[in-house]
């Protein structure tokens, strides 16, 4: 475990000498091609770099910085647009926002109303560190659980785990620089639809980077002309949803080490069409005047989304045991700050 700790901080010694490259000589070029190619090394490096590690909890989150957030920050970059673009003239500020998963807001709510009211309880973040304790203790005896609850451990673990960490580094790169920061999740399993899922509560900070200003907005602007806007729309959605599948084998590729089977690929693209269907479908029903209860379109939802999880997601996983090589770690991990809070 010593050996992946030394090669994951070289791993991010690399990559912050990449951004020094960024901040300081790539950001001294024109933006748009000129600026891009000088940025390609740098966006290879990133593409890289997870391949010298072998621990699934860190190779993920390294990939998951590196490839989903630091290249797409970086080509917005390269454009003069997306955080990068506004963050302040500080190298550190640079280097936090471009590889860790925090976006400053563009426009911070001036309205104290406004605020509070999107403040969660102070409670609930424990408790969620609670039942994520708790998961990687149950990893233990999974041979003595059915295989539908280890299925809904997992997709805890996958929420709990993102939300946790997300956190834990957000609010001290919060606390020193005074940023307001773009929040990553508004409680997912309170979705009322798919489309609210996607696009206003599970990973907001990815939607807000990626989606609204690479994807979505170039393939949107340049068919509307030809299709409509409604067709653009759906075919923007399409197209952002086939490219978060791209980026996600890529990301199972780093954490698997063998070659993609496209399972992940199939999972974002099967919910780009429902989004599309269910968004055509509201604007029919609700022009009829029906609405479906939220009291049965949420359980749909986490349904649907149980059931694509479970055919789509993780197997590849399964199949290489990351879910196995994951728990012990945790496991380890526990066990670790236990001997140390008892000594």
């Amino acid at each position: 475990m010593y050996g992946e700790i030394e090669r994951f901080i070289k791993v991010w010694i690399s990559a912050i000498l990449g951004l020094c490259y960024c901040y300081y000589i790539a950001a001294r070029i024109p933006k748009g091609f000129l600026r891009l190619l000088s940025l390609l090394p740098i966006l290879y490096l990133f593409i890289i770099l997870p391949l010298n590690i072998s621990s699934p909890n860190l190779v993920g989150y390294t990939s998951f910085f590196l490839v989903q957030l630091g290249i797409f920050k970086l080509l917005l970059f390269s454009f003069n647009k997306g955080p990068l673009a506004l963050s302040p003239p500080n190298i550190v500020h640079f280097i936090s926002i471009a590889s860790l998963p925090i976006t400053p807001k563009q426009h911070p709510p001036t309205n104290k109303n406004n605020t509070t009211n999107t403040q969660k309880p102070k409670w609930l973040l424990p408790l969620k560190l609670l039942i994520f304790a708790m998961i990687a203790r149950f990893y233990e005896y999974n041979e003595y659980f059915h295989p539908h609850f280890i299925l809904v451990l997992y997709c805890l673990h996958l929420y709990l785990s993102l939300e946790l960490v997300f956190a834990l580094i957000a609010t001290p790169v919060q606390t020193l620089f005074g940023l307001e920061i773009e929040p990553h999740f508004n409680e997912p399993y309170l979705s009322s639809s798919l489309q609210d899922f996607w696009c206003h509560r599970w990973n907001l900070m990815v939607r807000h980077d990626k989606k609204t200003h690479t994807v979505y907005n170039h393939v949107s602007c340049t068919i509307t002309g030809l299709v409509g806007p409604s067709c653009a729309t759906s075919a923007a959605m399409l197209a952002t949803f086939l490219v978060f599948g791209l980026v996600h084998d890529l990301i199972y590729y780093h954490v698997t080490c063998v070659p993609p089977t496209w399972e992940i690929t199939c999972f974002f693209v099967l919910h780009g069409v429902c989004t599309v269907a269910e968004v055509a479908v509201k604007k029919v029903v609700l022009r009829c005047g029906w609405r479906l209860h939220r009291a049965v379109s949420g359980p749909l939802v986490v349904a649907f989304l149980a059931i694509s999880v479970n055919w789509l997601f993780f197997p590849q996983l399964l199949r290489n045991e990351m879910d196995r090589k994951s728990s012990e770690e945790y496991v380890i991990l526990v066990d670790f700050v236990k001997s140390k809070i008892y000594h």
